[in-house]
Parts: C-alpha cells; sequence; structure tokens
C-alpha cells in the first residue's frame, strides 16, 4: 500500500524535532585520503532535475520553488561539494535527502544534511541496518550519530510531492541488498536506480540481504514500468536508459543460469571458478578492477544458497 508522507515531513520540519555471509564481505571502505582534485559534475538531465557525479554513489537532484532534495549524498567529506554544486542551483538549502540503500558511499553526508535540518528518507531496512554495530563489519562501521539515521521511514511504497512532481519510492526487496529503493520523477520521466544499475558487475551484498536473483527481479519490475525515452540515473556510472539496463539484465540472467546449472550439477566453488561463466561479457562490464574469481566465487555462494532455499519449500 503506497504511502503518502508530505503531511508528515512537513510536520517534521515545521516543529524542528529529530527523533552473513562469511564469503560475502561488505562493500569496501572509502580509501581513507581521497583525490584533493575530485569534483562535483552536474548535469542538467530534465527541467529542474540534475545528476551530480562525484566521489561514491551518483546523486540526483531537484530544484524549484519548494526548494532542494537529493537522492544519496556519497561521502561526508564531500558533502562542501555538494552544498556549492546544489547552491549554483538553489538559493534554498537542501529540505530532503533520499537514501537509495545503506551503504556509506551512499549515506556519508547524511549527518552533515541531518544535523542542518534535511528530513531524511528511506526504506525500513535502512534505519534498523544503519542501527546495527555489525551493519558493514568490514569496514569497522558504527552506528552513525542521530541526525544521518533516517527519520522517514517505509516499507514498500511512499510518495513525495515536490517542486510540481511526484517522486515515488518503490521498495525493491532482497537485490543489492534488503534496503534497496528506486526513485521515480514520474513528470520527468527519470528514475534513479542506486546501485541496482551500475556501469560494471555488480556487487551483491549478501551480508545485508542482497541476492543475485532479487537483483535480477529487480530489472523486471523496472523494466516493466519505464519507456524508451526514460532517463536511468545508475548508482555508479554513467547515465543509462532502457536498451542498456535490458541488456544488463539479459548478461545477469546468462551468468546466474550458468553458475546456478553447475552449482545444481555439484560442483566445487573452484570447479565453478575455473569455468569463468563471465568470459565473453568480461570487457564490457569487467572494468580495470573486476575480479573474476571473487565474484564469481561470491556469485557461487549465492546460488548455492538460493538451491538449499528451494529444496527446503
Amino acid at each position: 500500500m503506497s504511502k503518502h508522507i508530505v503531511v508528515l515531513v512537513a510536520a517534521l520540519l515545521a516543529g524542528g524535532a529529530r527523533p552473513a555471509l562469511a564469503q560475502q564481505p561488505a562493500a569496501p571502505a572509502a580509501p581513507a585520503q581521497p583525490p584533493p582534485d575530485v569534483k562535483i559534475e552536474t548535469v542538467n538531465i530534465a527541467p529542474g532535475v540534475y545528476v551530480l557525479f562525484g566521489r561514491g554513489g551518483n546523486i540526483g537532484l531537484t530544484v524549484g520553488d519548494d526548494g532542494a532534495a537529493i537522492i544519496d549524498d556519497q561521502f561526508a567529506d564531500m558533502v562542501p561539494k555538494i552544498r556549492s554544486a546544489v547552491a549554483l542551483l538553489s538559493e534554498k538549502p537542501v529540505r530532503f535527502v533520499i537514501n537509495t540503500h545503506l551503504h556509506g558511499d551512499h549515506t556519508g553526508g547524511n549527518d552533515a544534511f541531518g544535523a542542518a535540518g534535511a528530513v531524511i528518507i528511506a526504506q525500513d531496512n535502512v534505519r534498523k541496518r544503519l542501527l546495527n554495530p555489525a551493519v558493514n563489519p568490514a569496514t569497522n562501521e558504527t552506528p552513525p550519530a542521530r541526525a544521518a539515521l533516517p527519520i522517514v521511514t517505509f516499507a514498500d511504497s511512499a510518495t513525495l510531492h515536490f517542486n510540481d512532481d511526484d517522486l515515488e519510492f518503490t521498495h525493491l526487496p532482497n537485490a543489492h541488498t534488503e534496503t534497496d529503493i528506486i526513485v521515480r520523477f514520474r513528470k520527468a520521466n527519470v528514475l534513479h536506480m542506486g546501485d541496482c544499475f551500475v556501469g560494471g558487475f555488480p556487487f551483491i551484498d549478501g551480508s545485508n540481504g542482497g541476492t543475485l536473483d532479487g537483483f535480477i527481479k529487480a530489472h523486471e519490475t523496472v523494466l516493466a514500468t519505464i519507456d524508451d525515452n526514460t532517463k536511468l540515473i545508475r548508482g555508479h556510472g554513467p547515465l543509462g536508459n532502457k536498451a542498456e539496463l535490458q541488456a544488463y539484465h539479459d548478461m545477469l540472467v546468462v551468468v546466474r543460469d550458468r553458475i546456478a546449472k553447475l552449482v545444481k550439477a555439484g560442483k566445487t566453488q573452484d570447479q565453478v571458478v575455473e569455468a569463468r561463466p563471465t568470459k565473453e561479457f568480461e570487457d564490457k562490464y569487467g572494468g580495470g578492477n573486476f575480479n573474476a574469481s571473487q565474484w564469481i566465487g561470491r556469485a557461487y555462494v549465492d546460488q548455492k544458497q538460493a538451491l538449499e532455499r528451494r529444496k527446503k519449500k
């Protein structure tokens, strides 16, 4: 059931009150000292709608008579540059921050924006996971400051009516994580997909509820609701479109099915890695940092667990 959250967030603004898998490690930590020359690149993709490219997850931005709202906020050290980029387009501060999921390269600026009065919105599981000290044990993260926590959350869907558009939030269960949402600008025909669509092979965070099957299902959910003119903001990488998302989905289906077949046949992880089910897709989706053995190994664990779940049903 859709929830309309505008009344609640308006009341919050007026009142000013703020209330595992061993084989699949959590997302890597950010570099301790980022390059000093990182800049924010701002691209206008629809009237009043922009994407900000910097260090971390791509940011969606809407500006207009109601003010500014951003989708994701990269790392904490990027906040001054994000604010400067927004200030070039709006004299008003950021009123809303929407998190597409829990990872620190998308939520790192929450503390600063929340402390400045922005209302942080996310799926229920983002708040639950961020409150867990072991949410990303590999990065030694601790629970964030109170100001960094989402104060408006929802289970399945919600809508924010802002800047003469309807920003529709939809939960995609157990995809990249169990916390993922997409954010659709209904009138502008723009969709921010967070890390459910990236430029290369995806990271499936099994430690935080992600599954390869859920990732593929998320694509099928989205593909049924967009057209050839829809602009897709990836969590990382360039802007995308429906044809590119379809090709990405189809590639993952082929790779997933190959791995699932080998798992069902009783092959070991080393044997599945040796079979190299990703081989012909690595030039397009691999990139310089792609580690085939590691990615296939994680996918093997994912599909072995999927097979065990199916057997129990």
